[in-house]
């Protein structure tokens, strides 16, 4: 993600900025990056309310609204590492504002998308300068801080972050009880030009020349390899699983993915640097924090379509109704950091992992009947395994590594993490596509709207509110329930699964142990 506190970080021509700045201004710099960056913490939560809405507005198609979340995601993973590059060798400030422009420019054009399709590139557009602001918000730290201070900065800037999460659904919502589904988008143009200005008159520029330079190469390969993974699981259920272009696109995927890896491994000066997997308890803990994302997106993309188009709640509604998820997660991730000191992160993560295959097993047995107390119990232990998980797994990770590759190592960190939010999202959205349309029954509805309904629960409810039709919103409304507990089972099995790995695999300790066995 960023390479500024990497073996090459001592090169870096600028000092601190307290000597140059004086005071308490680099703290109001800090204050300036945590804007930046907050756009990026509320941006994913905040769209997944008006993913109904969409559905219903734009005519979008269950395989659509997996790609105006994965476009996003997609770009966002592959391009973080060479925007992190680019922003050490041509000026960190003045990427990190590129960056924040060229999201800002996105959102407004959001605001006024009319298909599926331009949302789609709007949302790709966004993941690029979300690639720039998320690395170089936090290189751009060393330049500011002393290395006594730089813990605690990172901190402030990481719940700044974290912060976004549970404000996203609420501001979503309240926003779509008033206005259109765009002003989910509009609401990031004001943030972004506070941060622009802060950062010009608060944050001092920084370069360092001595990174290694962009691989456009490999920068491509990642791009279209995780695109074409993405395509081929959304477009799966749709065509068929043994269609000639799911089949070309799944094996290009393979084959592109494979020469990226193949390719990384084989550079003196590696963009991608895969060696750092060697160390038991950095690869171990990367894989719980991947696993997690895996989960959380899968849980984000299909709740809010279930409380919405299922138990009828407006926008405001799910928003506030997916707060469990947010508290549980905060309440566990402050008490996760003692927990570790007693226990060690292996047992803590495990248990983690544990506790969130619990919570979706018992969200598995929804049924059509139930209400909201339910999801909010499995929400409440989602919230909690997720916090005694990703928390203590990151800091394992990089408390694994030496100081000089901590910044490659964040970077690697931060781009699987990523790239498992856009697969999780194809492959837990056709999994979810599968099972509903198997299900639905659209009995004597015209085909034609027999066509939209299959698209999404919401269009189906919009389809059965138009036609006074209570057969098929029933249809629907099982369907969608169906589709769902098969997606939550896959999450609880995983996760019960990769809590028994962590804990037969993972050292105890966080140091240097075991790097070169697995």
């Amino acid at each position: 993600m960023d390479r500024s506190t990497s073996a090459t970080a001592p090169a870096d021509p600028v000092p601190p900025a307290e000597p140059a700045r004086g005071g308490n201004r680099r703290w109001w710099a800090l204050a300036a990056v945590c804007l930046s960056v907050l756009v990026i913490g509320f941006d994913g939560t905040i769209l997944n309310v008006a993913l109904p809405d969409m559905a219903v507005q734009l005519r979008a198609s269950t395989g659509q609204l997996q790609w105006i979340v994965d476009a996003y995601l997609v770009v966002f993973a592959a391009a973080m590492l060479p925007a992190g590059l680019l922003g050490d060798r041509f000026g960190r400030r003045k990427l990190l504002i590129g960056g924040l422009m060229l999201f800002g420019a996105a959102s407004l054009v959001g605001t006024l998308a009319d298909s599926a399709e331009t949302l789609i590139a709007v949302r790709a557009v966004m993941g690029l300068g979300g690639a720039f602001i998320m690395p170089l918000g936090i290189a751009i730290l060393p330049g500011l801080f002393s290395p006594a201070e730089r813990p605690r900065a990172v901190a402030v800037m990481t719940a700044g972050m974290a912060v976004g999460m549970p404000l996203g659904p609420m501001l979503g919502g309240l926003l779509l009880n008033h206005f259109w589904w765009g002003s989910i988008f509009l609401i990031n143009v004001p943030l972004i030009v506070i941060g622009i200005v802060a950062c010009l008159w608060l944050v001092p520029e920084s370069v360092d020349p001595a990174v290694p330079r962009v691989d456009p190469l490999s920068a491509t390969v990642g791009v279209l390899g995780l695109a074409a993974l993405t395509f081929g699981f959304i477009q799966g259920p749709a065509d068929g699983w043994g269609s000639g272009k799911v089949v070309a696109a799944l094996v290009a995927a393979v084959l592109l993915l494979g020469g990226l890896v193949w390719r990384e491994r084989t550079q003196p000066h590696p963009m991608v640097d895969f060696t750092l997997l060697a160390n038991r308890v950095y690869r171990w803990s990367t894989a719980a924090s991947v696993l997690v994302s895996f989960v959380l997106v899968g849980g984000l993309f299909v709740l809010p379509q279930y409380l919405q188009a299922v138990l009828g709640y407006d926008a405001l509604g799910t928003g506030l109704r997916l707060m469990p998820l947010m508290v549980g997660l905060l309440i566990a991730a402050r008490a996760a950091e003692r927990l570790v000191a007693k226990l060690s992160a292996r047992w803590v993560v495990a248990a983690g992992m544990l506790v969130v295959a619990a919570s979706m097993l018992l969200g598995a047995t929804t049924a059509t009947g139930d209400g909201y107390g339910r999801t909010a119990l499995w929400l409440s232990l989602l919230g909690v395994g997720m916090g005694f998980t990703m928390v203590p797994a990151m800091g394992a990770a990089m408390a694994a590594l030496p100081e000089e590759r901590a910044g490659v190592g964040s970077g690697l960190l931060q781009t699987l993490r990523q790239s498992a939010s856009a697969i999780g999202v194809a492959l837990l959205g056709s999994l979810l596509a599968s099972g509903y349309t198997a299900r639905l029954r659209t009995g004597t509805v015209p085909a034609v709207l027999a066509h939209t309904a299959r698209g999404s629960v919401s269009a189906a409810q919009a389809v059965a509110d138009e036609l006074h039709d209570q057969a098929l919103a029933a249809s629907a409304h099982g369907a969608f329930i169906h589709g769902m507990n098969l997606v939550l089972l896959a999450c609880g099995i995983g996760s019960a699964l990769s809590a028994a790995l962590i804990a037969w695999r993972m050292p105890g300790r966080t140091g240097g142990e075991g790097e070169s066995k697995a």
